[in-house]
Parts: C-alpha cells; structure tokens; sequence
C-alpha cells in the first residue's frame, strides 16, 4: 500500500541532509540528486518541501522524474490539500510583505550593481544616506563610473588564455586580485560586524583591506578578525589639527601589525554632502531658527565624524611622517599628473588618485581621466618606485582591466563593500562581491588575451573618447 504524506511532514525536509519535493502528486525523496542536478543545487532547494509540479514541468517531462531518481526515491503520495487549507495558503500568498521583510538572497547577486539596488532597500535611510551620498550635484560621483565606459577595449586574439592569473603585488603584498577594499568608515551602520566584516572577508579571499580612521571597529579588533597573522591591512589617516594626536595614533596602529600608512589629501575640508545633511535635518530634534540660523556647523554623519581634519598640512607632512615611521607611506587623492609628480619627486611608496568618490568636491574629475593624463603628460613616473593605484567608480571586471592598462597596479573598491555586507550578507557579502569581480576579471582578461596582469598595456584600449575630456591647461612638464 502505498504511504500517504502529509504536507506538514513533507514541509520538514528543506535541506541538504534530507531533501523532498512533491511532483504530480508525488514525494520524491532528492537529498541525493541534489548536487547531480544540471540546473545546480539551488533549484533544487528552492522547492524542497512543497509541491514542485508547476517550476518541473516549465523543464521536464512528467515521466522523465522516476528515470531520473529511480523508484527508490519515491516516498509515497502527498495528501491531497483541504478547502481549509487551501484557504488559509491563499490568505497567506496574499498577505502584503515590504521589501525590508524579505530576507534578500545571497546568489541573486550577480554583479555589484545588484548589491547597490539590495542595500537601497535593506540599509536604514540613514546609513543609505552616508554611504551614497556625494558632494552638492553629484555630478563627479556619476562620472566617476562613466568614465570607463568611455574607453573601449582592442582584444588581441589567438593567445593561450587557457590559464588566466590574476595575482599581483601591493607594496611588497600578495594579492590574488589587482583590487583591494578602500578604507570606507562606518561600517557597523551598515552591519554589526562592521569593519571586522570586510577583514575576514578579504582573508579568505586573499586580497588586502584598507581600514578608515573613523572606522567604527577598533583596529585591534579589526586585527583580531584575520584569517591568520600574516594577513596585510593598510590604515588610512586623516591628518588632526593636533598632529600629537595623529602621531599616536600612527604608533598604535603599529603596535597592531598594519603594514602601510595612506594619507588622505582630496579633503582638507569636508565636502558638502545634501542627501547626508537631509538625513540628519530629518532629526526629531527641535531648534528655533535663531539656533538654525546662528550655527555654521555643518550636519551630517560625515561631517560629525571628520571634523577634526587639519587643513593646515602640506607637501612637508611627507618628511614629518617619514620621521615617525618606517612604513610605506601612500598619498591617497592626487586629482592631477603635476601632483602626482610631485609625489613622485617626495619619493612616497604610492599613490591613489582618487576623488574620494565624488564625496568632497564635485564636478573634479574622474580618477580615471587622471590616470590617462599622467599617461600623457607625467608618463616617467609609471612603472617606477611609485605604486599608482585608483578609486572611484570601479564596478566591473572591465573597468579594473582598463586601469590596470593604464598603468595602475590596483584599483580600491568603496562603496560596493559596504554595499554587499547589507541586507545581513555581512562578510559572505563581501566575499561574494569580491567573487563576482573575480569571475568578471578572469573573463574578460581572456578575452582580451593577456594570462597575467604583467600582459596588460594601452595597445589594448582605444582611450580616444576619454581624450577628449583632457583639460587643455595641462602643460607638458
């Protein structure tokens, strides 16, 4: 006789150790089927404990379930659903839920732009409000991904791309990527783990974390959430009016093992960030106008947590810093080839051009316009002692290859970090998007026949568009 399921027993088995699905009335038991299947093991566990009927026949054939999984698998007869029941599933099926109630699903993300569009959703107004927020118009901060879309690529064929290594080096570091994560702040607004999120992220994923001074984590901790001791970070410093202050800091995050100081430049001021400040004028808190119209301050999370930044400094903190430590020492936010040779004549171990994504002045140019400026104007310091490295905008496999062709040695990726951790992702976030940029790199470096980084040049871009974005103020040096 054959046994009768009831749906209750067969809404029990959802995993990967004990896996049915109802067909045709059937219960199929497929916990063995479940990593043979062609359409992969997530189709699989998206139907498991119900009836699959509708999602298998939009593929198969109705006999072709009892060929495949044999007559083993059959577990017996789903009990048919009552009047009651099938009342009580539609009331359930037409109950209204919100974006935010919906758990997001990890594999749907399948390029960085689906983690923008998740984090939109999942991220408080308030965090959505800091991360995304660019200066006044925004403009510099839309550019700054546009700009690559101006350039096109000139794929050389009939290479050997059979193995395709997209490891590099970073100031001496491993990397199995061209990329590392830019030293965003504030990231348990976006996930309680906040920055210790992205360290054990990158570990495992064998690429180099840059941890903000107004990181929400303490560095040690931070340290602390490595996959092992060897694992690099840089810190990123916001030079204080009170350099002492600085000074200690620089000693602390020593003590705690980071590898490279990257000083900040593109801000000497804090950029004016609306949909930041709209966020904070949002507030419950109740002010007269004569308190409104009496402070200059400005609002705003970015604003509140940067405001001890020293404007005062000049090309000279290189040699102050220079005195108070022996590690490498990145200038990040050259916005022009006079500034990047400038560095270049410091002698600094690198340098970042950078924008600070659109965040603090807009309508300055794309980092990318300034890499190919330098490639035109400064090309002596490519190549050289000087690492050159880029931010801003990057969010595709082919983005990082036309940096990288442009003499870049490695791109950071801000936004999207924190980005990916939304939605509860957290370090699986981060780790999937790092994945994704893999996948994408890996392809399209096959396409365009280069096996390693080193095979990557300016023979391979047609940078004619983006030319015609160069300032005619820039004089030959």
């Amino acid at each position: 006789m054959t046994a009768q399921i009831e749906p209750q027993e067969l809404s029990q088995h959802v995993s990967r150790q004990s896996c049915w699905l109802a067909i045709n009335k059937t219960v199929w038991d497929v916990t063995n089927f479940i990593d043979k299947h062609p359409g992969g093991a997530n189709l699989i566990l998206s139907n498991s404990g119900k009836d699959a009927t509708s999602a298998y026949e939009d593929f198969h054939s109705p006999e072709l379930v009892e060929q495949t999984l044999g007559s083993d698998a059959r577990r017996g007869l789903l009990r048919p659903e009552t009047a009651a029941e099938k009342i009580q599933r539609n009331q359930l099926q037409a109950k209204e839920i919100t974006p935010k109630d919906k758990q997001p699903s990890l594999r749907a993300m399948v390029s960085l732009a689906d983690f923008e569009k998740m984090a939109s959703v999942h991220m408080s107004p308030t965090a959505w409000a800091y991360v995304i927020s660019g200066a006044d118009d925004e403009i510099s901060c839309r550019e700054n991904a546009r700009a690559y879309s101006k350039i096109f690529l000139r794929p050389r064929v009939l290479r050997d791309v059979r193995t395709v290594d997209c490891s590099t080096t970073i100031l001496g570091h491993k990397s199995g990527l061209p990329i590392y994560t830019s030293p965003v702040g504030l990231g348990k607004l976006v996930h309680p783990d906040g920055e210790c999120a992205i360290a054990s992220a990158v570990g495992k994923e064998g690429i180099i974390q840059v941890v903000n001074t107004v990181s929400s984590m303490p560095i040690e901790q931070i340290m602390g959430s490595r996959v092992n001791a060897e694992q690099p970070v840089f810190w990123q410093l916001y030079a204080d009016r009170d350099l002492d202050k600085s000074v200690a800091f620089i000693e602390r995050v020593e003590r705690a093992g980071v590898k490279a100081i990257w000083l900040t430049v593109d801000s000497p001021v804090v950029g004016k960030r609306e949909r930041d400040e709209r966020s904070a004028a949002d507030s419950d808190v109740v002010e007269t106008m004569d308190e409104i119209v009496g402070s200059e301050k400005a609002t705003g999370l970015a604003a509140t947590n940067t405001s001890f930044i020293n404007s005062g400094i000049d090309w000279s903190i290189v040699d102050y810093l220079r005195r108070i430590t022996d590690l490498p020492i990145v200038i990040k936010g050259i916005q022009c080839h006079e500034d990047a040779a400038m560095a270049f004549e410091h002698r600094v171990d690198g340098i970042v051009l950078s924008n600070h994504g659109g965040r603090s002045q807009d309508t300055a140019q794309p980092p990318l316009l300034t890499l190919l400026e330098i490639n035109k104007f400064a090309p002596h310091i490519l190549g050289k002692h000087m690492e050159v490295l880029l931010d801003g905008g990057v969010r595709r496999g082919t983005d990082i290859i036309k940096a990288l062709a442009l003499g870049a040695t490695a791109v950071g990726i801000g936004r999207p970090t924190l980005f990916s951790m939304a939605g509860g992702f957290g370090s699986y976030g981060v780790r999937r998007m790092i994945q994704i940029l893999r996948r994408e790199l890996q392809i399209n470096m096959a396409m365009i026949g280069a096996q390693n980084i080193s095979e990557l040049d300016s023979s391979m871009l047609n940078t004619r568009q983006l030319e015609h974005m160069l300032s005619s103020g820039c004089c030959r040096l």
